[in-house]
């Protein structure tokens, strides 16, 4: 097995499986076991172009086998690039990888892949595909090449040079009308997710901020100690609640943005209807007894669990359905329906604006344009007025 020079690298070439296999010896991996990529071919000629091939490659700093495909490279940042990242963000992005790149460039080779290509892949997603979608799975290809660049297995990135395309038209949030929104709190009235749907609708939180609503988040004001104090301390026996909007089920407990950790007084009916929670959930604390899970949480399982957001959205299609009014509508649009009341009763966008957490005006009219109209304790004011003091169940 002659020894030969390609480049300045010393390589073999020796008959293999009835062609030929070359390799070019790069000394020892860090673990001691010898580094010599190989190439395959029917002739000597061939791998020894193939060779040639590498040798530019390796001057170049790549060192990917000629075999690493596009999939390779997703599924490896998949198992390395989302460290850090929560359980429902890895979910998802597996299987918009699984159904959407993988099946269409999986099988080419990284190196080979050109603009055109991810072009082409990215035109025909967008004919059923929404806007954002799109942008998601263009982001899982940018991002997988990006880790192969690097760790050397590839020049440049060819999914940064292309634009996403624009996708078909996702389904657009809607608002509850007033009416709709007393026949949503009346249907709510019966089931254990009623505090929640109260909750959301009379203040505007996020799911993701309610599903992580604490009790000692729920406060009430004190005269006496001129303080606001945990109503698993204080109770319910006071004028004035309100609750702390610190914490969410995004992983590290933090909320979107610092500017959406904000206090919020507490309508009356949003009081009462946790009042009524707080007595359930003592109950069913009682009827659970050592298979109650404490973790202190406003709205959880029958055993104290966090609540599953999918079974949530469920949950809230029956009491959309028992209403009236179909079960085309999620729990994250009670938040739409609170900017839409807030608007329609004359509220400054100013004022909506802190009080769904927003940094600015700019977010709170690009996100619920269609719920403004052009125009924390005055949101409690405002339900107050609008449904004041009747009682749903």
């Amino acid at each position: 097995m002659a020894k030969i020079l390609i480049g300045k690298y010393e390589a073999t070439i020796y008959p293999e499986g009835g062609g030929y296999t070359g390799a070019i010896s790069l000394g020892f991996h860090p673990d001691g076991r010898r580094n010599r990529p190989k190439r395959k071919g029917k002739t000597k000629t061939i791998v020894k172009d193939k060779l040639k091939k590498l040798a530019e490659d390796l001057e170049t700093g790549i060192i990917a086998s000629e075999n690493y495909t596009v999939g390779d490279a997703v599924k490896d940042w998949l198992a390395k690039g989302l460290k850090g990242r929560s359980e429902a963000t890895i979910v998802k992005l597996t299987g918009l990888a699984e159904k959407h790149v993988i099946p269409k460039l999986g099988a080419g080779k990284l190196q080979s892949l050109i603009a055109d290509d991810v072009d082409e892949w990215l035109d025909g997603l967008a004919t059923r595909l929404a806007t954002t979608t799109l942008r998601e799975v263009h982001s899982i290809l940018k991002r997988s090449i990006r880790q192969a660049q690097a760790r050397n297995k590839v020049l440049r990135n060819v999914a940064e040079l292309v634009t996403t395309p624009e996708g078909v038209d996702g389904r657009q949030s809607k608002a509850l009308t007033r009416e709709q929104a007393t026949a949503v709190l009346k249907a709510a009235a019966s089931t254990n997710l009623h505090a929640y749907v109260v909750l959301s609708l009379t203040t505007g939180v996020r799911t993701e901020e309610a599903r992580a609503l604490c009790w000692d988040h729920i406060v009430a004001w004190v005269p006496k100690l001129k303080s606001w104090r945990p109503v698993t301390e204080a109770g319910f026996k006071h004028k004035r609640f309100a609750i702390y909007v610190w914490r969410t089920v995004r992983r590290g407990g933090d909320t979107k943005t610092r500017k959406s950790r904000r206090t919020l007084e507490l309508p009356k009916l949003a009081v009462q209807a946790l009042q009524r929670h707080h007595v359930r959930q003592a109950a069913q604390k009682l009827k659970a007894g050592e298979a109650w899970q404490a973790h202190q949480l406003v709205f959880c399982t029958s055993v104290g669990g966090p609540l599953d957001a999918a079974n949530v959205r469920r949950a809230f299609r029956r009491i959309t359905k028992n209403a009236g009014i179909g079960t085309t509508w999620t729990p994250r649009e009670l938040r739409h329906s609170f900017v839409s009341i807030m608007s329609d009763q004359g509220v400054p966008i100013e004022t909506i604006a802190d009080l769904v957490g927003h940094a600015g005006t700019s977010v709170t009219e690009a996100v619920y344009r269609h719920q403004l109209r052009p125009v924390i304790t005055q949101g409690a004011q405002t339900m107050n007025i609008i449904f004041g003091d009747s009682r749903h169940g």
